[in-house]
């Protein structure tokens, strides 16, 4: 079963316009980036993002958002929790974020 990662930023006010793009860049680019050790394959299977454009004023400073898709909850837990690629990015980007917000769902499980 898919699994659907959501991550959402609210950068900084004082983080730069470039800053925030080199950020967003890296993010993206984990789909390349990050190879599983076992199979030594890219295990990403979908990524996705941009900055907000929802014109219903709920975002409580959210700026971007990002959906990346995995295979498994396996694949899913290893980039969370031991990939090095993913765990630079998160260690780099921490000081430029006011608030990072992360959900996880398989589609169609409710409870």
């Amino acid at each position: 079963m898919t699994i659907t990662h959501i991550v959402l930023f609210q950068f900084k006010s004082d983080v730069t316009p470039e800053t925030i793009n080199d950020i967003t860049e890296r993010m993206l680019s984990l789909k390349e980036c990050c190879v599983h050790p076992k199979t030594q394959k890219q295990y990403i299977k979908a990524s996705s993002g941009g900055i907000d454009n929802s014109p219903e004023g709920l975002q409580n400073g959210i700026t971007h958002a990002f959906v990346v898709e995995f295979d498994s909850a396996a694949d899913r837990d290893y980039y969370v929790n031991d990939d090095p690629k993913h765990r630079e990015f998160v260690q780099r980007v921490g000081k430029s974020l006011e608030k990072a917000q992360v959900i996880d769902f398989t589609d169609g499980v409710f409870q």
